[in-house]
């Protein structure tokens, strides 16, 4: 008994901090093992591949042909972190555009091309990836893709900066037999 008190006399409150949290850490390791709290990557539902939309408001640009062409792949980063090459499904580039009044038509306006800015377009690519579906949307590269997000488009004589316009899951199966079956073991990050 003696020497339990001199064990209690000689305990710091430093030491009572470790031993509490190695006791936390003891139960959170065990309620994970037993599978009441998820990791991430039981979070993943699917891998499916998932087609988006990128667009780019008034790039400027002289040249005949647009650098960026359908069926090549594009360098993207995700805000500023770089990513992976993406293979661009489709690219639509349309000149600026202003609306003018009209006095005698039925119409009370009309859009035509700005010819003051004859140079300034506005571009939608549209790239695919395979993406790890959640319950919180696609993610890639470790990056929730959602309409908003910043993106860099890089390629050999280019590089532009745009935002995720739209989003699409092309292929998720929504069986959970199938889902429970797929492995999910891969790191969201």
């Amino acid at each position: 008994m003696e020497k339990f008190k001199n064990f209690i006399k000689n305990f710091k409150i430093v030491d009572s901090i470790i031993l509490l949290f190695v006791i936390v850490a003891l139960c959170v390791g065990f309620y994970t093992y037993k599978g009441f709290r998820q990791t991430a990557d039981k979070q993943i539902e699917a891998t499916s591949k998932i087609v988006f939309k990128v667009y780019m408001r008034g790039v400027t640009f002289t040249g005949n042909k647009l650098p960026i062409k359908k069926g090549e792949k594009t360098f993207i980063s995700i805000r500023n972190v770089p990513y992976s090459d993406l293979d661009i499904v489709d690219v639509k580039a349309d000149r600026r555009k202003i609306v003018l009044p009209t006095v005698n038509s039925k119409k009370v306006v009309i859009v035509v091309e700005d010819v003051g800015q004859p140079d300034l377009y506005d571009v939608v690519v549209t790239l695919t990836d395979n993406a790890k579906i959640t319950k919180d949307g696609a993610v890639v590269g470790g990056n929730k893709v959602k309409i908003g997000l910043p993106i860099t488009l890089e390629g050999a004589d280019y590089k532009l900066t745009g935002s995720v316009s739209d989003i699409h899951v092309i292929d998720a199966i929504d069986d959970e037999t199938v889902n429970k079956e797929m492995n999910t073991t891969d790191d969201v990050q």
